[in-house]
């Protein structure tokens, strides 16, 4: 199949699948004579595998060290039981951060109970006294959790 119709099969962008061979998780199609690549069952099935860890959230390096371990079913996977418990970890981590946040965001919001003059807004002041540095507590921005990098690649399919 061609690149367009692995794409449309799986769902993943036409870049992100490029980009996916550029790093070494999807193997290298073979090419027609007019060198276009030729893409087999085989690129869907990883390519399902890969963008499902992805949904997980696993980084590319962790979905490397799962792509070896499926391609070698006769190795022992605790290395894998251990990447999972290590990935475990850093999404617990990540909820603490996000539950600190959420903590943070009411906080502000009952700073604020009615709509008033925005000069008057206690939303807007503790805010401000965040940005001036005189509030500590406020700079708790959890990462990966929306910036735009991360939006653009979602609405493009690379996620």
């Amino acid at each position: 199949m061609t690149i367009g119709e692995l794409a449309r099969r799986t769902g993943c962008g036409i870049e992100t699948i490029r980009y996916y061979e550029h790093e070494g998780l999807l193997p290298k199609p073979s090419r027609t004579s007019g060198n276009f690549r030729r893409y087999h069952q085989e690129h869907a099935e990883l390519l399902s595998f890969i963008r499902h860890c992805r949904s997980l959230d696993m980084a590319l390096n962790e979905i490397k060290i799962l792509l070896r371990f499926r391609s070698a079913p006769g190795e022992n996977c605790g290395e894998v039981n251990v990447l999972l418990d290590t990935h475990i970890g850093h999404v617990e981590g990540r909820i603490a951060e996000l539950q600190s946040l959420e903590g943070q965001l009411k906080g502000l919001r009952d700073k604020c109970s009615r709509g008033k003059s925005a000069e008057h807004c206690g939303i807007l002041q503790g805010l401000g006294r965040a940005a001036d540095g005189r509030d500590r507590t406020a700079d708790n921005h959890v990462p990966r959790t929306h910036s735009a990098k991360r939006l653009a690649a979602s609405s493009r399919g690379r996620v």
